[in-house]
């Protein structure tokens, strides 16, 4: 084989892996643009290296790719960006490759909002054996080569890191995607029409939400009681003229899945201009996220404009 055929060869072995790396990064950095930034700097990694001495392709990238997103999670500007109360995970559309695997809860789980926002109390290093092990199934004595450390530390590091995403989000298995979007369009409806007492029985009694103002405020907007959360609800769906002329537009409303979870996105013409998704346990909203920053939302407005919608919730809104 010739070197321009070995070239080939190699690429072809690489490309064979990239979106299994993309979506671990994803996993790990929370945003689709870091993501794509930290595969192809593994790219540039696997053309450099000698790769005959290399026995185990998907075993070595998934290493080089590891350590790039641990080195971009300790650097001191993700640090400053992610402690100054303004980060959120970037939300993606269903059928995104970054998303998979998706074959078991776990996986499907570890990709959610709600749990790659909870993943941001873990250390870099926790956050490398949870992923690991949840969504990609790794042994500890993998896990423990491609991180550097012992089997034993792997261990622990799991340990603490599921102890720490679970006592803030007991498992209550998987909803039914009927039941799933029935419990989602009462909570818009509710919340349009301006009544309370519906908003709150849909809500857990220890619910969440999160948003990020549009983009408008330097930190995050956070609200923890059920209470609140419908406040906050009924002043963000009700349509006003001032929200459309902030929109550009009279909004379509759309139900979607973003992240596996079931979501609202409000979509002018083509383009996505708001999305909240929801967290649901035991058939009861447990967390809102609401993104409309439009840095934030690039991806899943490209990935909407190759989408084939079903009829939206709401035509005008």
């Amino acid at each position: 084989m010739d070197s321009a055929a070995a070239d080939r060869f190699d690429a072809g072995r690489f490309e064979a892996s990239r979106h299994r790396l993309a979506s671990l990064a994803y996993r790990m950095l929370g945003s689709a643009a870091d993501a794509e930034d930290a595969v192809q700097d593994a790219f540039l990694h696997w053309q450099g290296v000698d790769r005959q001495r290399i026995q185990v392709p998907e075993a070595w990238l998934t290493k080089v790719v590891t350590n790039l997103c641990l080195d971009r999670l300790r650097s001191a500007q993700a640090r400053r960006e992610r402690t100054a109360g303004a980060w959120l995970p970037e939300p993606l559309l269903e059928g995104d490759p970054m998303l998979g695997p998706a074959g078991t809860y776990e996986q499907r789980e570890s990709v959610s909002l709600a749990v790659l926002t909870l993943m941001e109390r873990l250390s870099p290093p926790e956050r490398a054996v949870y992923l690991l092990r949840e969504a990609f199934s790794y042994g500890h004595a993998e896990i423990a080569e491609i991180l550097d450390i012992t089997e034993s530390a792997s261990q622990q590091h799991l340990h603490r890191a599921r102890r720490r995403v679970t006592a803030s989000r007991p498992r209550g298995g998987e909803v039914d995607p009927a039941a799933a979007r029935r419990i989602v369009e009462e909570f818009f409806t509710a919340a349009a029409s301006g009544r309370t007492e519906p908003l709150v029985a849909l809500l857990t009694d220890d619910a969440t939400a999160v948003s990020d103002g549009a983009g408008l405020t330097e930190t995050l907007l956070r609200y923890d009681t059920p209470q609140r959360i419908a406040a906050i609800a009924r002043a963000g769906f009700a349509p006003t003229p001032a929200k459309r002329r902030f929109a550009g537009g009279t909004p379509a409303v759309h139900y979607a899945l973003v992240n596996g979870s079931p979501a609202i996105l409000f979509v002018l013409g083509d383009q996505v201009v708001g999305a909240v998704a929801f967290d649901l346990t035991g058939g009861r909203i447990a967390a809102v996220c609401g993104v409309a920053a439009p840095d934030r939302l690039t991806r899943l407005a490209d990935a909407w404009r190759r989408h084939e919608p079903g009829p939206p919730l709401v035509t005008e809104w």
